[in-house]
């Protein structure tokens, strides 16, 4: 048994390895013209069949004039990474915020990963803001903390002004937006430039620090190992059984907290994190970075609990950075939050009767799934069926969130703060947009990045196209509250709006917080 096993295991790696070389060599290769011109039909033929709001921000003639322009400047043979530069900006044009374009970067081997992963490379180290046209380094987490607060002039050879411009193009908030962008490239300027340059061992980088130019090289460095002592063979001391179960309970007791508040690793930080101001109780702060990672139900019950016993007066919901996730989560906050009965979401236009089906038999969905969902397609089909209806020519998938529901028994009936701004995107916007509608929350920050009147997420075909190798990620799904504004196209606009400086930044002030605090101290 255990001889055909590693049969199994060496045939699989040696296919592994076959597939990681094909792939690697399809995405150099110089594609034909009129290869390249058949994906962009296939994308947006993928796109006109799946997305139930294509037309939404930009007309139908617009877009198509769009489409047809990116075929006709494909006029030589190119590689899978030049096609990318072409083809992002064009469906970003369609100013849809979830729809995403995956560049053809080099994949890697096991035994190439595993080398990698001994190493780190330092530009990743590196946290970027976006700050009056210029990208700074606001922090980080290697060794040299000479580099914060210095601006970022050049990367290699290319001006930090003109990537900026550059990366902007490629992707979208929802609608006419703008602060998203502003916000969005400065914190994941090193995943897009990795997505425009692809892999490299190191990179050389220009900064000025006051008035004081200088060039830093960034390399891929060891990672932090123990040194020789601790690797000593030391003598292990004996606890004791009552030590024994104390330091069990305290591992237990510290894993569920992390599973509580979602710990993220790599950054030595919670998802959820909740705390009161001050030295009484009267003021209670929530930061949540996103509706993401682990079971929420006990984080809420537990702190809506505490906010219910303390009497406190005033919550300062802190959804900055919170680029969204889970509609079920958001649901169940709300209803901690508002004081009446409400209908969280309308139902969800879509394109098909069987949205959930057309998402497992994706193409870039693995064969197991697919196995299984072909196994059990009846009870989806008839699902999906169930949960679908047509009205005035549109189909409409019915969450359960579409349902009146009654505020949680624990409700919070006093003041509410909430602090925004670009990167507050899809679910923090939707939960935004009922706050402010039925005026529950003065917002303090700019305007968020995900549109008041809804967006198309909720769950996604991921299409590979057949040439390039690029994945495109098309949502299924309109998500929207009862509510709407006009004009439509913007996101939830903040009440008091402030903007940090970059001062304020590497000093570590938080000027929306401290306004929200002067204005509670005012009010007391």
């Amino acid at each position: 048994m255990d001889k055909y096993v590693l049969i199994i295991c060496i045939v699989l790696t040696l296919f592994s390895c076959k597939s990681v070389e094909r792939y690697n060599r399809e995405v150099i290769t110089l594609h034909s013209v009129a290869d390249l011109q058949k994906d962009v039909d296939k994308v947006y033929s993928q796109l006109k069949k799946h997305h139930p709001k294509l037309y939404q921000y930009t007309s139908k003639s617009v877009l198509d004039y769009k489409i047809d322009s990116l075929k006709k400047s494909i006029t030589k043979p190119i590689n899978s990474r030049a096609f990318y530069k072409k083809i992002a900006p064009v469906l970003a044009h369609v100013r849809q915020g979830h729809i995403s374009v995956s560049s053809a970067s080099k994949r890697f081997t096991r035994k190439e990963s595993k080398e990698l992963k001994k190493n780190k490379f330092e530009f990743y180290d590196l946290d970027f803001d976006y700050i009056n046209d210029k990208l700074w380094i606001i922090n980080t987490r290697g060794k040299d903390s000479s580099l914060v607060g210095s601006e970022v002039v050049k990367i290699e050879n290319d001006n930090t002004s003109d990537l900026i411009k550059i990366y902007k193009t490629r992707y979208a908030s929802d609608g006419y937006n703008k602060t998203l962008h502003n916000r969005s490239v400065g914190r994941y300027f090193a995943s897009l430039y990795y997505k425009d340059k692809g892999f490299v061992d190191s990179l050389t980088v220009t900064l000025k620090n006051k008035d004081s130019i200088y060039v830093k090289v960034l390399r891929r460095v060891p990672k932090k190992t123990k040194n020789q002592d601790s690797l000593k063979i030391k003598k292990k001391t004996r606890l004791a059984k009552t030590d024994k179960q104390l330091a069990k309970a305290k591992a237990k007791q510290l894993k569920r907290e992390n599973k509580k508040r979602g710990y993220i690793a790599k950054r030595k930080e919670y998802n959820r994190n909740f705390s009161f101001i001050g030295k009484d109780s009267t003021v209670a702060y929530m930061n949540i970075r996103s509706f993401t990672r682990t079971n929420y139900k006990r984080f809420y019950k537990e702190s809506f609990k505490k906010i219910d016993s303390a009497k406190t007066n005033y919550l300062i919901l802190d959804l900055r950075n919170n680029g969204g996730g889970r509609i079920a989560e958001i649901d169940y906050l709300y209803a901690y939050l508002t004081t009446k009965p409400y209908k969280f979401m309308e139902d969800s236009e879509v394109n098909s009767r069987l949205p959930i089906f057309k998402y497992l038999m994706s193409n870039t969905t693995s064969v197991g799934t697919k196995v299984v969902g072909g196994l059990f397609s009846p009870f989806i089909i008839a699902h999906n069926l169930v949960k679908t209806t047509k009205r005035d020519g549109k189909i409409y998938y019915k969450f359960k969130y579409s349902k009146e529901k009654e505020p949680n028994a624990l409700n919070f009936k006093g003041q509410i703060y909430v602090l925004i701004n670009g990167n507050s995107f899809s679910a923090s916007s939707l939960i935004s947009t009922h706050l402010q509608a039925n005026k529950r929350a003065i917002f303090v920050g700019e305007e968020t990045g995900g549109a008041y009147n809804g967006c198309v997420a909720g769950i996604y075909k991921i299409y590979k196209l057949p040439t390039s190798q690029i994945k495109t990620r098309i949502g299924l799904m309109q998500i929207e509250a009862p509510e709407k504004q006009t004009p439509d196209g913007y996101g939830v606009r903040a009440n008091i709006k402030i903007e940090p400086t970059i001062l304020d930044k590497l000093s570590r002030t938080d000027p929306e917080l401290n306004w929200v605090l002067n204005d509670i101290y005012n009010q007391k």
